[in-house]
């Protein structure tokens, strides 16, 4: 089977999975009303999301009005996640709930489209980005990659999503979810504008050539685009593609044409196909060191600076420009990374 293939073979394994999951989990909740009309009722109200980086938003827009509650935590892999019957019922009782959408969260495509139709209020942090943004992959497949918090301008459209549909829902505050968009908003100009001058300080070993990224998963396209990279996963968009040795082989044979000093591990991702490109290349007398490990699907621990999005992708752009040889301070844009 080519990858091509795989990948649909396996999007179609999600669907038939979260299908059968949404069933098997609703009739442990059965009775729970997901209807939901008006405005809120009381403050905070209650509002989930599916991964961190789309919490964090919401978290950033709404501010004391909604106490927001992520399901995935630090270290999961959305693409794989199965929802449990207390993260059903937590969408259910939720006033409001936001997702990131682009078949992101695989397994819970279903259940997050028959939640809609029960009434609950549930959006997609995707939605306002338009087709002619997007990357595939694969020419005729129907999913895009979902990994559009990777360049920052993208995920500047999936804030004005979550301010619209706060808007909507509770229009009397409307002026303080404005004011917090633009705050934040202004904060994401800042890390973007850090992104392009410290990535670009990356020296390349000839003239109109970019910087080679080699990570465990194709979760950084839209990074690589936005930021001049050259990127290069082991798996596909989905971590439920494997890697063989013809993919290890290919990626090998890169790292030592391109002169690559550095290749990276994910949070959320197994190691052992990055390591596997370590050992190869070590056989064939190129030194390539693990240059660190980046936040790819989840973010770092909550409480943490690395817990927020903004943290996560200092953290990232900051560890990829010094383990390739660029120039970026070493606590990143702000000073406050952990190492």
């Amino acid at each position: 089977m080519n990858h091509q293939s795989h990948i649909i073979d396996c999007m179609s394994k999600w669907i038939l999975t979260g299908f059968l999951s949404f069933f098997l989990i609703l009739s442990g909740c059965a009775g729970e009303e997901a209807t939901k009309s008006g405005p809120p009722q009381s403050y905070p109200y209650r509002a989930v999301a599916t991964v961190g980086m789309v919490g964090d938003i919401v978290k950033a827009v709404a501010g004391d009005k909604a106490d927001v509650h992520d399901i995935m935590g630090v270290g999961v892999d959305p693409h794989t996640y199965n929802a449990s019957t207390a993260d059903v019922k937590a969408m259910q009782q939720a006033d409001i709930v936001f997702y990131s959408g682009l078949f992101l969260e695989g397994k819970m495509v279903e259940m997050l489209r028959r939640l809609g139709e029960d009434g609950q209020r549930i959006h997609a942090v995707t939605e306002l980005i338009g087709t002619d943004y997007l990357i595939h992959h694969f020419a005729g497949t129907n999913h895009p990659d979902p990994h559009v918090w990777m360049d920052v301008q993208g995920w500047m459209k999936a804030t004005q999503a979550v301010e619209a549909a706060l808007v909507e829902y509770d229009p009397a505050n409307k002026d303080f979810y404005h004011a917090n968009t633009a705050a934040y908003l202004e904060k994401l100009k800042q890390l973007d504008e850090y992104a392009r001058q410290s990535l670009a300080s990356i020296p390349t070993p000839a003239p109109g050539q970019k910087p080679v990224l080699v990570t465990a998963h194709d979760a950084f396209s839209y990074f690589g685009r936005a930021y001049g990279i050259e990127v290069h996963g082991i798996q596909g968009i989905s971590t439920e593609s494997e890697a063989g040795l013809q993919d290890i082989q290919r990626l090998v044979d890169l790292i030592i044409q391109r002169d690559v000093k550095a290749v990276f591990v994910e949070t959320s991702v197994a190691e052992k196909y990055v390591r596997s490109l370590v050992d190869g290349a070590a056989a064939r007398g190129k030194k390539v060191i693990i240059g660190g490990s980046l936040f790819s699907d989840a973010m770092g621990q909550a409480g943490t600076y690395e817990g927020t999005y903004i943290g996560m992708i200092d953290h990232n752009v900051t560890i990829i420009t010094r383990a390739l040889g660029g120039d970026a301070p070493e606590k990143g844009m702000n000073g406050k990374l952990a190492n």
